[in-house]
C-alpha cells in the first residue's frame, strides 16, 4: 500500500531480458540498509518487489522483476537505460497518509494531452483509456506515474490535473509534455463505488 507522495526519483541503469520477465536495476538514494529483500517499492506507481539491493558506484542499486501482464499494461515495457522513474516506499503503520490510498495495481496506461505553465506551475489535460474514465471525478484522486493528484476538470475521456513548483521539483513531472505515456491507477473507492452500484 502507497499514498502517491513520492520519495525519491531512480534511474534505470540497466534492462535485462529473461524470457517473460525483465529484471531492471533501479538506483536511488535510499539507504540499502533499509531496503529488504521482497520489499514493495512503487516505481512510476508499478508496486514491483526487491530481488536483489546493493551499493554500487556510491550510490544504493535495487533489482525488480516485471512480468509479461506488467509490462503489456503499464509503461515499464518501455523503460531503457536513463529512464528516471517516481518512487515510493510501501506504506508503514504509523505513516501519515498524505495523499490517498494507493494499491500500485495500475489500471491502464493514459497519456498527456497539453502542458500549459505559468507561475511556476503546470497544467496538463490528460486523456484516459475510455473504459477508466467513469471511475475519474472532479475533485477526486488519481495516481499518475505514482504521484497522487487531485482532479481539476473533466471532460469525456480527458482531465486536467496542476502541478505545484515542488510537485514538478521532485517527482519525474517537470520533464514531462505533450505525447508522453503515464501509468493511471483510478481512486480505490472509485473502482469499489462502481462495483457496488452494478456500474
Amino acid at each position: 500500500m502507497f499514498t502517491g507522495i513520492v520519495t525519491d526519483v531512480g534511474e534505470v541503469i540497466s534492462v535485462e531480458p529473461r524470457g517473460d520477465l525483465r529484471r531492471l536495476r533501479i538506483a536511488c538514494g535510499y539507504d540499502a540498509e533499509t531496503i529488504a529483500l521482497g520489499a514493495s517499492i512503487a516505481n512510476a506507481g508499478v508496486c514491483l518487489t526487491v530481488v536483489a539491493v546493493a551499493r554500487e558506484g556510491g550510490r544504493t542499486v535495487f533489482d525488480v522483476d516485471a512480468a509479461a501482464e506488467t509490462l503489456a499494461k503499464t509503461t515499464v515495457g518501455t523503460w531503457a537505460q536513463a529512464t528516471r522513474v517516481n518512487l515510493e516506499r510501501a506504506l508503514k503503520i504509523g505513516d501519515e497518509l498524505g495523499g490517498h490510498i494507493v494499491t500500485g495495481h495500475i489500471d491502464g496506461v493514459a497519456r498527456i494531452l497539453s502542458r500549459d505553465d505559468f507561475d511556476g506551475m503546470a497544467r496538463y489535460w490528460i486523456e484516459t483509456p475510455p473504459d477508466l474514465s467513469r471511475f475519474v471525478a472532479q475533485k477526486g484522486s488519481v495516481a499518475l506515474d505514482g504521484v497522487s493528484l487531485t482532479v481539476n476538470e473533466v471532460d469525456g475521456d480527458r482531465f486536467s490535473v496542476l502541478l505545484i513548483p515542488h510537485t514538478l521539483a521532485v517527482t519525474t513531472f517537470g520533464a514531462r509534455a505533450a505525447g508522453d505515456a503515464l501509468n493511471i491507477e483510478v481512486d480505490l473507492m472509485a473502482r469499489y463505488a462502481a462495483r457496488l452500484s452494478g456500474k
